[in-house]
């Protein structure tokens, strides 16, 4: 199971990390499109109906066939390398963090690290750290999947060299603090479900049928991942708003645009002009991208570990199945 065992303790810090990078490289390459659609209608000013002449994006099956038409399959993937870069260093620093901080409880406090609740909070402390590490990347992956044709940035090198030398390297950190302040929440809320799904389902499944281990890891980290990101969603479109500021002309062709101050200034314009549906925009595409990315993040990083544990000791059993 996720998490530090002290039964069944038999992946290092490093060797969680190594495991985390693999569960996000392999996992990113799935979910791509998924991603590239969420952060273009969260991107839109315009309500995502078809009601509406001026709006580009109507729907999740509208939109796909509009890219494929514009821009060709080739723009599901659009940011995939700084995408790479983000979910493999991410990956790497949330469960190594994660993994640590759950031994710290379990040594130096009278909590359990298998609690819900330790989950909880050692799940958004690991989020932030890894965060923090991998924003500049986040940042340049939104705009690569934001902009349309021609491209304004050709290579992830043009990308970097232009945002530094005409706005400055805190651009990278744009949309810092709403996204710190819907990662902890997100993250924890993961975990927390996560470790209670699998409870519950060790409670409720006779033990002649837990032999899908791996099915019920991709479950119980799918639910978790629905229930996680629709209660902190509306940051998500926040920051995604952010992270485009400064990068208002590669937007033109996509309908309005608009500029904003802050978090708190684009909190009040989405509220103003697009009512409180603008915090949810493309909550569908995100709901089956976190539905996937969370289920299969969970589930290799599982089998991962697994592996690891089982070429360490081959007559072992290793970690717990999930």
């Amino acid at each position: 199971m996720v998490g530090y065992d002290p039964e069944a303790k038999c992946v290092s810090s490093a060797e969680a990390a190594a495991a985390g990078s693999a569960s996000g490289l392999v996992t990113r390459v799935l979910v791509s499109p998924l991603d590239v659609l969420k952060i273009r209608f969260q991107l839109q000013i315009e309500q995502l109906s078809s009601r509406n002449p001026t709006a580009k994006y109507h729907s999740i099956l509208q939109a796909v066939q509009c890219i494929l038409r514009e821009e060709g399959l080739g723009a599901f993937w659009k940011g995939h390398v700084p995408a790479q870069f983000l979910s493999v260093g991410y990956g790497a620093v949330q469960f190594m963090a994660f993994e640590s901080l759950t031994e710290l409880v379990h040594n130096v406090t009278s909590y359990s690290a298998r609690g819900s609740l330790v989950h909880l909070v050692c799940g958004g402390l690991a989020a932030c750290t890894a965060t923090v590490t991998v924003q500049p990347v986040d940042t340049l992956r939104t705009r690569f999947a934001a902009q349309g044709e021609p491209k304004i940035y050709p290579s992830l090198r043009h990308a970097v060299v232009t945002m530094y030398r005409t706005e400055g390297p805190w651009t990278f950190y744009r949309g810092l603090t709403p996204t710190l302040i819907a990662i902890f929440p997100y993250a924890g809320l993961q975990f927390f479900f996560y470790n209670i799904l699998q409870q519950f389902s060790e409670w409720g499944i006779p033990a002649g049928g837990k032999k899908g281990g791996n099915i019920k890891n991709l479950v119980c980290g799918s639910c978790a991942g629905i229930i996680s990101k629709t209660l902190t969603y509306p940051l998500d479109v926040v920051k995604k708003r952010l992270q485009v500021g400064g990068f208002e002309h590669a937007r033109a062709a996509f309908g309005q645009v608009r500029t904003y101050k802050g978090f708190l200034d684009c909190m009040r314009q989405i509220m103003r002009e697009e009512g409180p549906g603008g915090f949810f925009k493309g909550l569908s595409p995100s709901l089956l991208k976190a539905a996937l990315s969370t289920g299969l993040i969970f589930f290799w990083y599982e089998l991962f570990c697994s592996l690891l544990c089982a070429l360490k000791s081959p007559d072992s059993t290793g970690r717990k199945e999930g």
